[in-house]
């Protein structure tokens, strides 16, 4: 009766065991320290742009060479213009050659590629201290000399010959400066003269001299854009400073005979209603060399109209030349 009874235990336990199913649970995996794919900055594609003008009602390409601060010629290739005279209300017109670039400040934002892998560079190792070191030596003054030399480095070396052979300073007495004179500049023993102490401090280092004698009849506004300086047919006109002549002629309407002279740091000069131009285009001229006569052209008196522009801004020429 038990060897029955025990062969039925045995046979409900190995059912059981072969009808039970593991509840193992799923394994969990910590992904926190992951990386995760970042944004990174690429280097920002240079863009291709210059600055242009918008033709109005009224323009011309002399004027708007003028106004812009370039030279005419260069307007004329810069646009491979065929008709000076065609301009056309709302045509675009590049101020710059076309290899012209502006910097953009916008970045390109791409994502990080998942198997780039950023290397570093490895750390250096350590260096050990060399000494001092614990050294079995008998003891003696010479020995503990030896030990506290190579602990201090050069120190004590260089501090012992800094002690037996001190150096003497000299004193070397300055030279005196000469003192400079400035002479005012004088255009034909005219009473026109250029203060250069009276020039203002945001002016550059270009000294001007006044372009020809006589008073000031008209002065700065914002609509004349320049000065007038009322004299003699055919007086003498001359370079306010050196350059390069970028235009010779009378297409300018209201200008007359006019000269327009590149200066640098960005200035431009402009002599207008000249009787008579004794310069022409790409013409090097140096400051105080006469360019021109005055005269009347395309004006109902004998006068000079000069202006001075800085990037093609008209500035006040009374903040840089003193005249009467």
């Amino acid at each position: 009766m038990s060897a029955i009874r025990y062969s039925a235990i045995c046979s409900t336990l190995v059912l059981c065991a072969c009808s039970s199913t593991p509840n193992t649970p799923a394994p969990i995996v910590d992904r926190s320290n992951a990386p995760v794919a970042a944004a990174v900055p690429a280097v920002p594609a240079s863009q291709t742009a210059i600055n242009t003008y918008t033709v109005k009602a009224g323009d011309g390409l002399y004027r708007i060479a003028l106004e812009n601060g370039v030279a005419y010629k260069d307007l004329v290739a810069w646009n491979q213009i065929e008709d000076v005279n065609g301009l056309k209300i709302g045509q675009v017109l590049r101020l710059g050659p076309a290899n012209s670039t502006i910097a953009t400040s916008g970045v390109e934002i791409r994502p990080l590629v998942s198997d780039e892998a950023i290397n570093e560079l490895p750390s250096k190792p350590a260096s050990s201290q060399q000494y001092p070191r614990a050294i079995k030596e008998p003891y003696s003054n010479q020995t503990a000399s030896s030990i506290a030399l190579r602990a201090e480095g050069q120190a004590v070396v260089a501090k012992q010959q800094n002690i037996s052979s001190p150096s003497k300073a000299t004193i070397s007495k300055p030279a005196s400066a000469p003192a400079s004179t400035i002479k005012s500049a004088n255009v034909e023993k005219s009473g026109a003269t250029v203060d250069l102490n009276s020039a203002d401090s945001n002016t550059t280092a270009t000294i001007w001299t006044p372009p020809t004698a006589g008073k000031v009849s008209s002065t700065f506004s914002a609509e004349s854009k320049g000065i007038d300086i009322k004299g003699q047919m055919g007086q003498s006109i001359v370079a306010s400073g050196s350059g390069k002549v970028v235009y010779a002629g009378s297409g300018l309407k209201g200008y007359g005979k006019m000269l327009i002279i590149q200066h640098s740091d960005g200035f431009l000069s402009a002599y207008a209603h000249n009787s008579k131009l004794l310069v022409k285009e790409n013409d090097l001229v140096k400051k105080g060399e006469k360019i021109a006569e005055m005269g009347n052209s395309d004006s109902d008196q004998v006068k000079l109209h000069f202006e001075l522009r800085k990037f093609g801004k008209p500035v006040d020429p009374s903040n840089y030349i003193k005249l009467n």
